[in-house]
């Protein structure tokens, strides 16, 4: 249930809706946005039947939320969320590009890279730490010591990074180095997953499931919101489909369909879509025309050896290449991309 305040609500007013919600036994989600406060009543709504809500001083208008998610739809926040990372904002008008190697390998290796995506205009750096690989004998990453690279390179050029957490017992340890946590799609429904990083109260990039509906990314999302954390970013890249002529089939109308169900912002992965790096340019500049608010991009000097995703990875002349191309393409559907 969503409760809109009136404009002239004083923090005593909100403070006092809220106990009330709280006294009925639901939760309270409270979002202040330019012109409105709004306060989501998350739980069983009958249990609130014995209070009049309209009637609480503030309160302009009381509505019941029908979609199965209630924190991450749109129905609960018409205005898209911005979320500040550093100075970068994600949602905003301006795209963000996350940009780097699928894996830290060395502290050389990621700090040249962390340089190069800057160059072109990337205002954050990825890098795994801990790989997910469909085979137990290929490239698992550094662990901790990949974190603490990562920290290098961040130190060496101000961007601010982001990996993926795998295990909820690592939650701490992952918070500690990066900027946003990113849940990888084989975890998109490890729901004590998503509720460690809910309230570990870290910006999320939640990529959607191999086979996953659009309901079901949603749903895990909502996980994450139903323990505090609304600073989630959702990512698109790719489905398992029958196609096998690339590594997963892109599903660019996710874009325009998350955007009428959630007021959350949307990245794509052109690069794990595709699996080639010949088919990153095309789809990412696809992804930009239908709406995304960023990419995520596998950049790596030296693919050809690189111990993880090469052939997906672009080099980083290519990449400064693309930022250009995505930059005409963005100012044609009212976007920016920062210069360079």
């Amino acid at each position: 249930m969503i409760i809109v305040l009136k404009r002239d609500a004083t923090p005593e007013v909100i403070e006092h809706v809220a106990e009330k919600i709280k006294g009925a036994g639901l939760a309270v989600h409270i979002s202040k946005g330019k012109e409105r406060t709004i306060i989501g009543a998350i739980g069983d709504e009958t249990l609130l039947s014995s209070i009049s809500l309209e009637a609480l001083p503030g309160v302009e208008s009381v509505m019941p939320i029908l979609k199965p998610y209630k924190l991450v739809s749109r129905e609960f926040s018409k205005e898209g969320t911005v979320i500040d990372v550093n100075g970068v904002k994600i949602g905003d008008t301006e795209l963000q590009v996350i940009a780097g190697p699928c894996s830290v390998e060395s502290k050389e290796s990621i700090i040249a890279c962390a340089k190069q995506v800057q160059a072109a205009g990337a205002k954050i750096l990825r890098g795994g730490a801990f790989k997910p690989r469909t085979s137990p004998y290929d490239f698992q990453g550094l662990g901790v010591e990949g974190l603490k690279l990562l920290a290098e390179a961040k130190k060496a050029t101000g961007l601010p990074i982001i990996s993926e957490l795998m295990d909820p017992r690592d939650t701490d340890i992952v918070c500690q180095y990066v900027d946003i946590v990113q849940i990888g799609a084989r975890n998109m429904q490890n729901f004590r997953l998503l509720m460690e990083v809910g309230k570990a109260k870290k910006p999320v990039l939640l990529k959607r499931g191999l086979s996953a509906t659009i309901k079901e990314v949603l749903m895990s999302a909502e996980y994450i919101a139903s323990q505090g954390n609304s600073q989630i970013i959702l990512c698109e890249r790719g489905i398992r489909t029958f196609e096998t002529a690339t590594r997963n089939t892109l599903d660019l109308s996710a874009v325009p369909v998350l955007k009428e169900e959630t007021h959350l912002p949307i990245f794509i992965d052109p690069s794990h879509s595709a699996g080639r790096w010949n088919l990153v340019a095309p789809l990412a500049k696809a992804a930009v025309a239908v709406g995304a608010d960023g990419l995520m991009i596998e950049v790596h000097p030296d693919p050809e050896n690189a111990l993880c995703d090469g052939a997906q990875s672009l080099k980083p002349s290519k990449f400064s290449v693309l930022m250009d191309e995505i930059r005409m393409v963005a100012a044609a559907v009212g976007r920016t991309l920062a210069a360079v």
